[in-house]
């Protein structure tokens, strides 16, 4: 029998409003409650997924597919954005697999010694590498390899007190990649489907924004985390002597594997960022794609993949779907359709700056605690109905806002909270809220310059 949800009248929306607002101050009080993002979230899941289903907000029943077969799937199974989980999975398995090749450690030394052991040098590279990495792959997957290579480089230069700095940075740096191109992210995808914005518009519009953001956030990390380059002609001899006696060959025990794994690594890298347009792969998604690869690498340890399955983060990815969950239910109790509704009183029915400066800024601060991804859906939505021009400035407030809003908080992107995680692996500690008194600087500094290229060069 098919279920019919029931609407959701205002009380409720408030009160489910209430409890995300719950969740999220729960989460920037980890410490004293002791308790795992993970814990906190699954928490919030079950009670919102209780409460909505005792109200009748959530749709049960049957689904049909279209060979006509009907199947009957648990209400908050397709909540889950399965691809980011698949995305999460097979990447981080695959990157496990390919350094064991030697091959991360390869790449790491190599730009290493390009930088003569120049902290501040490798920071430049890192940091453009990463930006590179988010607009041809998406935001997790340049986070796990950079942040991979960037431990091995520190470690090697026993500068292991600055991956928190650049652990950071490089995850700041993945959502200011993410506004490169159109199919960067998916709210990019979503508000340049409804604008009519192409490929090569969105690029020429966007690179500016992204090259400047991105050496702004480098000299604030810079000189935030006191990564310095090195002056005394002491330092610079004694890092040369250090460099001499690395051997990028060092970790390579096979090479055989670790030309496959240089193979499978460009194989990857060029698929990822081709998914959208090839046949079969289009439809399957890059989560399809990722856990392919890891299989395939997996092969190669065949008897002993469970080394491998122990590596992976749970913890993350349980986090993660039970986020999903909330945001899902926060959907059905009309809280997201709140916010649109609140943001399109505040943007006005015409454009002007204020109302584009508000868009803009709005969609950064809900982004960072909800999912950007229905909430630009949302927004591309009100502005299709307004009748908005596919060149106004509105759409490019919204997409500024979804992607830099990620930096505020760890929970505001898939990358940044992959980032924590790493940083967490390598015995460092962060919470919700040090990340978020280390990352408003930076976010601040990448919205008002938003602001300002928005307002003076696209209104």
């Amino acid at each position: 029998m098919e279920y019919v949800a029931h609407e959701a009248s205002e009380g409720i929306t408030l009160f489910f409003s209430f409890i995300l607002f719950l969740m999220v101050l729960s989460l920037a009080l980890e410490e004293k409650i002791h308790a795992q993002k993970s814990i906190i979230v699954s928490f919030f899941a079950i009670i919102c997924l209780v409460i909505a289903t005792a109200l009748g907000l959530l749709p049960f029943g049957e689904v049909t597919l279209p060979n006509g077969h009907h199947v009957s799937i648990t209400v908050y199974i397709p909540a889950v954005d399965w691809g980011v989980i698949a995305i999460i999975l097979g990447s981080s398995i695959f990157v496990d697999v390919t350094s064991r090749s030697g091959l991360f450690t390869w790449v790491a030394i190599k730009l290493t010694k390009a930088s003569g052991g120049d902290s501040l040098k490798l920071l430049w590279y890192y940091g453009f590498l990463t930006v590179v990495f988010s607009a041809v792959l998406n935001n997790v997957t340049a986070m796990i390899i950079i942040g991979s290579l960037t431990s091995v480089s520190l470690n090697k230069l026993d500068k292991a007190d600055k991956l928190l700095g650049f652990l950071l940075i490089e995850a700041l740096l993945t959502n200011i990649g993410g506004l490169m191109t159109l199919i960067s992210s998916v709210p990019n995808i979503i508000v340049g489907s409804a604008a009519n914005i192409s490929f090569i518009q969105f690029f020429i519009t966007a690179s500016p924004y992204v090259f400047v953001a991105t050496i702004l956030t480098i000299i604030l990390g810079a000189r935030i985390f006191a990564i310095k380059a090195l002056t005394d002609e002491s330092d610079i001899a004694e890092s040369a002597v250090l460099i001499e006696t690395f051997d990028e060959n060092d970790g390579i025990e096979s090479r055989g594997f670790f030309w496959f794994g240089a193979s499978m690594l460009l194989l990857f890298i060029i698929t990822i960022a081709t998914t959208s347009i090839l046949p079969v792969a289009r439809e399957l998604g890059m989560g399809f794609v990722a856990l392919s690869f890891a299989v395939i690498m997996l092969m190669r340890y065949k008897s002993e993949v469970d080394q491998f399955y122990r590596s992976v983060d749970w913890d993350l990815i349980t986090f993660f779907i039970t986020l999903f969950v909330v945001i899902n239910v926060m959907e059905h109790a009309k809280v997201l359709e709140l916010i649109g509704e609140g943001i399109s009183l505040v943007i006005g029915s015409e454009e002007s700056l204020f109302g584009t400066g508000a868009l803009l800024v709005l969609s950064a601060t809900f982004s960072s605690v909800t999912d950007n991804i229905p909430l630009a859906a949302m927004l591309a939505k009100i502005l299709t109905a307004a009748g908005t021009a596919s060149d106004s400035s509105l759409w490019w407030a919204v997409v500024f806002g979804a992607n830099l809003g990620g930096n505020l908080t760890p929970i505001g992107s898939a990358s940044t909270l992959v980032a924590v995680t790493i940083i967490h692996k390598n015995d460092i500690h962060l919470s919700f809220a040090g990340f978020v008194k280390v990352a408003i600087p930076f976010a601040i500094a990448q919205i008002l310059l938003a602001l300002i290229y928005v307002l003076v060069f696209l209104y």
